[in-house]
């Protein structure tokens, strides 16, 4: 256990550490965006790439996963837009988006080194099925719950929102990394021992770098505004999620590793997406801010103690 906290510990550090150096004027806001790119386009991509050409997942597709997880997403959301219009009266778009705050995990800037760091490359590789359909679900429902809550100019605006999305994903380089790497595996070829040391090169250092951008970063968005509601969606964030993910581990009778990757996958903060699709419909821009920043600093606590009771009730 104690291994397990300082991992933790060492995790979330270099967090506060991206933070502390972005409140300190130690490095620009500049800074923490191009250390982002790079972290988004080229590590984690290459990070992808490798466990994709080289894991072994089976034959079939990983369908209780993703039941158990996203089951878990659509209780989340449901009860997320629920609370932001019933409890605290707003209207129903940005309802969307505290739905989607409260059940959009920050799976890649902090979920892939917390994998790789908590239950190493066997959790990882459990981690990047989920990856693969993540963002497309997340993203895509969104986008069709404000096309169908919208009016006027907004309804309309859907099939530019969705164009503007299929492009995103045809071109965003964490699909391709994906992508690449399992028709690599498909074509059977081995990686040059040149090619093999570069992709290890780079993709080795992606955990570290997109933990100290995500510090970096978290001093954008700050806590402004609207904290009732971005507290009542952090908890059921950090809370509901993750127990629904684990009922639903157990009830699918997932693996031990599956099931406690689902747990921890789920109980992880939300990440910066429902912000920018927030800034894209003009609406709920604090609830998801301030719940993303609220998150992160909670998750310190709360995913170590998912990771115990996951540890306690699948073993």
């Amino acid at each position: 256990m104690s291994s397990l906290v300082e991992t933790i510990a060492f995790i979330f550090g270099l967090v506060a550490l991206g933070y502390a150096a972005g409140w300190f004027g130690l490095l620009k806001q500049q800074t923490g965006d191009a250390l982002s790119d790079f972290a988004v386009s080229v590590a984690v991509p290459l990070l992808l790439f490798r466990t994709m050409a080289g894991a072994d997942f089976g034959g079939s597709l990983p369908l209780g996963l993703w039941v158990s997880y996203f089951t878990a997403v659509a209780v989340t959301w449901l009860a997320g837009h629920l609370v932001i219009v019933h409890a605290f009266g707003r209207e129903k778009r940005a309802a969307v988006v505290g739905g989607l705050a409260s059940s959009f995990s920050n799976l890649v800037l902090l979920g892939i080194p917390f994998m790789l760091g908590v239950y190493g490359q066997p959790g990882f590789e459990v981690l990047s099925l989920i990856v693969s359909i993540h963002l497309p679900i997340m993203i895509g429902t969104s986008i069709l719950l404000f096309g169908w809550l919208g009016e006027g100019e907004e309804a309309r605006g859907l099939a530019g929102a969705a164009a503007d999305f299929a492009r995103s994903l045809a071109s965003s380089p964490l699909i391709i990394g994906i992508a690449a790497g399992l028709l690599w595996r498909a074509a059977g070829i081995g990686m040059p021992s040149l090619m093999e040391r570069l992709v290890d090169a780079l993709a080795d250092v992606a955990g570290p770098v997109a933990l100290f951008a995500m510090g970096l970063g978290l001093r954008r968005y700050g806590i402004t505004g609207n904290v009732r509601p971005a507290l009542a969606v952090a908890g059921l964030k950090l809370f509901l999620m993750p127990g629904i993910a684990l009922v639903m581990a157990k009830l699918m009778g997932l693996p031990p590793m599956s099931a406690k990757v689902v747990v921890a996958a789920a109980s992880l903060p939300s990440g910066v997406n429902p912000y920018l699709i927030a800034m894209r419909f003009g609406t709920g821009q604090a609830i998801s801010s301030n719940a993303m920043s609220l998150g992160t600093a909670a998750a310190v606590l709360t995913t170590a103690f998912w990771l115990a009771v996951a540890q306690w009730v699948i073993g």
